[in-house]
């Protein structure tokens, strides 16, 4: 395998740190060409200066001085804003990218990669939520492959990898059920933000852990499968799998089904993605069946956890309801973390802007980016409203 060169959009959050301990561990096999970040300036220094970086990107332009500062000792070029990072992942220099920005802020970006034709590791999900038709059109026509960093999804790419064109019945979509997996419905209401962060199998950023709580991750994984794999929602099932063992599964016409199974580790995922079609080893904790025992499956309760309704009425609407759906989550989220609102308000302030906001059934790119801005102002009036009630006032 020749050696790849990689860009890590957002590589101090979670799967940044993740991506650069997989290319740790194969030195020889990758390089890192681009790093970025929004805010944390002393990690991108320092993950620059560890990696021998290329280019870097603070998105936060009052920080640039202070990483350039810092990074022109080692000759590593330093850029400032979005535009930089949209700019810089089309370049020559790089072979993957890997978009793990967080929420629909990564859109731009991977859509810059995906039209200079590069191989995309996808860790961004809302990418495909908000704009999976467009981006997918987009990947066929400027030849960008798309490789799936999500545990879930990488795990249906794997199964789907033995079976080429064979007809699928069903994806069944694994969940770990989250924190709140067990708790009834009027103390899931009362539920605060150290209890909803306090995720039992997978360590991540705390938007996607409030996500996980609520099971909006998962239904935002529904909508990024039917637009990765080309299958209909109808054909995608959610099951609550509290061992995290099996990432996900795939169900072919005559019965058999195909799993995916591993540790709760997104390395594995990621480097799955870096190397594909090959298989590299990774340090890492591997399966002993005769100690897991057993694992077990349930059905999720929409009732408990209504995000998985609303993922599936945006996803039949079609348009550009699931960027509603996605920016209004992201606002409600912002807020729940910020001790605004209460745990049930944030599907409540997205189904109010699901049935509020202006519909538009084919939507180009420009129109996607206003919703998410029109949505996003909708949301914050909402929440705005919520937030004044005694219980949540500061």
């Amino acid at each position: 395998m020749e050696k790849r060169r990689i860009a890590i959009l957002g590589s101090t959050g979670s799967i940044g740190r993740q991506a650069l301990d997989v290319i740790s561990q194969h030195r020889d096999l990758f390089e890192v060409e681009l790093l970025t970040a929004k805010n944390s300036s002393d990690l991108l220094i320092s993950q620059a200066i560890e990696f021998d970086a290329n280019s870097v990107v603070i998105c936060n332009e009052d920080k640039y001085k202070e990483v350039s500062d810092a990074l022109q000792p080692h000759y590593i070029k330093v850029f400032a804003g979005m535009q930089s990072v949209c700019d810089l992942v089309a370049g020559d220099n790089i072979d993957i990218v890997l978009t793990s920005m967080v929420g629909f802020s990564g859109l731009s970006s991977t859509v810059a990669a995906v039209k200079a034709g590069k191989t995309i590791a996808l860790a961004n999900k809302e990418t495909l939520v908000a704009a999976g038709a467009i981006v997918m059109e987009l990947a066929a026509r400027h030849g960008a492959r798309i490789l799936p960093v999500d545990s879930e999804h990488s795990a249906i790419f794997q199964c789907l990898m033995g079976s080429a064109g064979a007809d699928i019945e069903k994806i069944h979509l694994t969940a770990s059920g989250g924190p709140f997996r067990t708790w009834s419905r009027e103390d899931i209401a009362k539920a605060t933000r150290a209890q909803a962060l306090n995720h039992p199998n997978w360590s991540m950023g705390s938007k996607i852990t409030i996500d996980s709580a609520t099971m909006m991750n998962k239904g935002l994984e529904i909508i990024e499968a039917r637009w990765l794999f080309g299958t209909p929602g109808e054909k995608i099932q959610v099951v609550i799998h509290p061992e995290s063992i099996i990432h996900s599964m795939v169900e072919y016409a005559d019965g058999s089904v195909i799993a995916q199974m591993g540790h709760p580790d997104m390395r594995e995922a990621i480097q799955f993605a870096f190397s594909f079609p090959q298989r590299l080893p990774l340090d890492n904790r591997k399966l002993n069946f005769a100690e897991l025992g057993s694992m077990s499956f349930f059905a999720p309760d929409q009732e408990r956890f209504p995000a998985l309704k609303l993922a599936y009425e945006a996803l039949a609407k079609g348009g550009n309801m699931a960027c509603i759906m996605n920016a209004a989550n992201e606002e409600a989220v912002a807020a729940f973390l910020q001790e605004r609102i209460g745990f049930y308000d944030i599907t409540d302030v997205v189904q109010d802007c699901m049935a509020g906001a202006d519909f538009a059934a084919s939507p180009d790119l420009d129109a996607i980016f206003r919703t998410n801005e029109d949505t996003l102002v909708m949301a914050a009036e909402k929440i705005a409203r919520l937030s004044g009630r005694k219980s949540f006032q500061q």
